[in-house]
């Protein structure tokens, strides 16, 4: 069943949807995060989901979030939902396998992106300007090749139905103030080199990759939302790895790719094909298989 939209009928209020995700409160200090099968594309959702896609992102983020909480306190509490009110549990079938329970934070207004390799809007602006998101990198770079180190690129956190900008890092510092962009850079940095190289092992590149912050009761920056999904990052294969091209990809730039060639990218109402949505499907899971060692099972 692919669900791209929850209801839970006033069980638990709804005080967000996302471009993936409804969120509820649970009470004073805990959401519940669903993860639907909704897939957006160049900040638009598309008419039809992936099915079981929100399964997987799920249980991605609940990997990674293990991995790297040696780095950063994050909200993740758990995927059990039994927890819930009984009332609650009457709409397990749109729950169950797709939802976790979080701690409630502060959102910090920007997301902070990793880039370990010259790609996507990052190739773009480099290729006319010489620089990503304003900062001078080196010249002579081909398509797909990593920095000299990873770089913090952010961006603009959009509403729904709004396109996320790329900003220098000394904006993000405006928004949310120089000690927390401080932090997060920091921060964003540390947990990307730790995935990078623990993925390398899976021969998997993470070329970039998107995270989000949330500030505590005691002003400690705290990472949130999902973490290292397909979703959030783009995922190569090392094994046909090569500079100066386009990669073949584990993440759902597969789909970018066929909106892009139908001339259908930032429009609204698109919906996938079948083929187009079961091999976005498959990309995903070859994804979660290769990362976790684990056979996909949703």
């Amino acid at each position: 069943m692919t669900i791209t939209s929850t209801d839970l009928e006033g069980s638990l209020p709804l005080i967000a949807k996302g471009k993936v995700r409804d969120i509820y409160s649970v009470d004073d200090s805990t959401l519940l995060f669903v993860a639907t099968d909704r897939i957006s594309a160049y900040d638009v959702i598309l008419k039809n989901g992936i099915k079981d896609k929100g399964k997987l992102l799920t249980q991605v983020s609940k990997f990674w979030f293990s991995i790297l909480s040696d780095i950063c306190p994050n909200h993740f509490i758990s995927t059990d939902i039994s927890t819930l009110q009984k009332h609650a549990l009457k709409y397990k079938d749109q729950l169950e396998g797709r939802s976790m329970l979080v701690r409630k934070y502060k959102i910090l207004p920007i997301e902070a992106i990793v880039r370990g390799y010259l790609t996507g809007s990052a190739w773009k602006e480099y290729k006319t300007k010489g620089t990503v998101h304003g900062i001078k990198v080196r010249a002579g770079m081909k398509e797909s090749e990593p920095f000299d180190i990873p770089i913090y690129t952010p961006s603009t956190k959009a509403e729904l139905g709004e396109h996320d900008e790329n900003i220098h890092p000394s904006e993000a510092a405006k928004i949310i103030g120089e000690e927390n962009a401080k932090k997060v850079e920091e921060l964003a940095l540390k947990l990307y080199i730790k995935a990078k190289e623990y993925a390398e092992t899976k021969g998997i590149l993470i070329a970039d990759t998107k995270f989000e912050f949330g500030i505590d009761e005691s002003e400690n920056v705290v990472l949130v939302d999902e973490v290292l999904t397909p979703d959030s990052s783009r995922f190569w294969r090392a094994d046909t790895y090569e500079v100066g091209k386009s990669q073949d990809s584990y993440d759902k730039q597969f789909l970018r790719n066929w909106l892009t060639s139908n001339d259908l990218a930032y429009k609204e109402g698109v919906e996938m094909p079948d083929e187009i949505a079961e091999k976005t499907a498959a990309k995903y899971i070859e994804a979660y298989e290769q990362l976790t060692g684990q056979k996909w099972s949703a």
